[in-house]
């Protein structure tokens, strides 16, 4: 399959949970009569961003896995035909939860997750309070539409993530993404914010020869706490193509659903004039292990 069609549901979300999964279904079976083949959602779709306070009561979201969410998108690939990369709150164990995306495969069946590996604990983003760093490595996920280089969010800031994907096979890079603005900074502050969050993914592409897939959400959100002025989702979804071109990209005041083709061709010929795998010196690049070279 050289070409594939690709269709991204870029959604703002309320705390009712049922009215943010129709908007999801809804968003998929858009894509999905616009011809998408491969539908990908953005990071924890059902609900808010719960992790702008520390709240134990919103362990209470978390769910296993199979459960609820892939059992209903899970039900909803089958039916339409499209690979679906959906987003949720893991419960592994009773304290135990992660940050996951689950790939669901046309026939219904999950054909494997990813679960975030690196966690921030920043200001209006306190992750590291509900979610244990993933331990599934960076692993590209195979389904009929490709091998699925999936990564989640505060992965994009990290080369090495997108490296390991491409170097074990992946097609493109996907990220289910919840980033915002902070409404007190400046207007210059927050497109500085924007153009680097847009550009390290570019980087990816280029470096590693193969197509990325960015889904962000949008609309404003209150932090629950009071404590904060609450976070404005930026949307922006885009795909860039292996030379990081922008090939379809979503406004960031509004919800849309992008459908757009990508050849996949284009990274073999690419990669042959931009020989960047082929150039790694690999044998100086152990101090890559470290932590910072003092």
């Amino acid at each position: 399959m050289s070409k594939l069609t690709i269709g991204l549901v870029q959604q703002s979300c309320t705390a009712d949970r049922q009215a943010n999964i129709d908007k999801s279904i809804a968003g998929i079976r858009e894509a999905a009569a616009r011809g998408a083949q491969l539908v990908v959602l953005q990071e924890l779709h059902c609900g808010l961003y719960f992790c702008q306070s520390e709240d134990t009561g919103q362990f209470e979201l978390a769910e296993p896995i199979p459960g609820p969410s892939t059992e209903a998108f899970g039900a909803l690939a089958r039916e339409l035909g499209v690979v679906i990369v959906t987003s949720l709150f893991e419960k592994r164990a009773p304290g135990l939860y992660h940050n996951t995306s689950v790939v669901l495969e046309k026939d219904g069946r999950i054909a494997g997750k990813y679960r975030k590996m690196h966690i921030p604990d920043d200001p209006g983003y306190y992750e590291k309070f509900y979610f244990t760093p993933g331990d599934l490595g960076f692993n590209p996920i195979d389904t009929s539409v490709g091998r699925l280089g999936v990564l989640v969010c505060w992965d994009q800031w990290y080369p090495e993530a997108a490296r390991l994907m491409a170097m074990a096979g992946a097609d493109l890079l996907i990220y289910p993404t919840a980033i915002g603005w902070d409404p007190n900074d400046s207007a210059e502050e927050q497109q500085r914010q924007l153009g680097a969050w847009v550009t390290i993914q570019r980087a990816h592409a280029v470096a590693n020869g193969i197509p990325v897939v960015s889904v962000n959400r949008v609309g404003f959100e209150d932090d629950p706490s009071g404590q904060g002025a609450g976070s404005q989702f930026w949307g922006n979804s885009f795909v860039a193509g292996c030379q990081g071109e922008l090939l379809a990209e979503g406004g960031n005041d509004q919800e849309q659903v992008l459908v757009v083709e990508v050849d996949r061709k284009r990274s073999e010929n690419v990669r042959r004039i931009w020989p960047f795998l082929r150039d790694r010196r690999i044998d100086f690049y152990d101090e890559l292990v470290k932590r910072y070279r003092d």
